[in-house]
């Protein structure tokens, strides 16, 4: 049953990572219209939020099922999911209160989103490769 939910855990870190990357094409999808990089903005601040509670809830699962206490990986996993719920707000905040009408803040909050997703990317990849070491025990946390 734990290793259910560890898969479950593992598929929807996958999904989230494909989620993030598929993030980069927003910028230039809305490139012509400002008011639609708002609007997808915000659906991809929701599913993003949605997809970051989903993880957090099934390694919190995993962690209580599996009975695996809280090793300095799983505080780690809760750290970053905590950093990158901040920043995800924190960047839509700032996107919904600029005026994206401006042809230099739009330009300057597309650049803001595309370097934010790249930070993300890098924490979830970083945490992936770390948990990978780990289970082939070239890592021991």
């Amino acid at each position: 049953m734990v290793e259910q939910v560890i898969i479950s855990h593992s598929i929807l870190v996958k999904i989230f990572l494909v989620f993030l990357l598929a993030g980069f094409f927003i910028p230039k999808m809305t490139a012509k219209d400002p008011l639609k990089f708002r609007k997808a903005s915000f659906i991809y601040t929701m599913i993003f939020q949605a997809l970051a509670s989903m993880i957090a809830f099934t390694g919190l699962v995993a962690m209580v099922m599996g009975d695996y206490g809280f090793s300095l990986s799983i505080v780690l996993m809760i750290l970053i999911w905590g950093a990158m719920m901040f920043i995800e707000i924190k960047k839509y905040k700032v996107i919904k209160v600029t005026d994206v009408q401006d042809p230099a803040k739009h330009a300057l909050l597309k650049s803001l989103f595309i370097k934010i997703s790249s930070v993300q990317v890098l924490l979830v990849v970083a945490m992936v490769v770390l948990k990978i070491m780990e289970a082939k025990g070239a890592v021991s946390l």
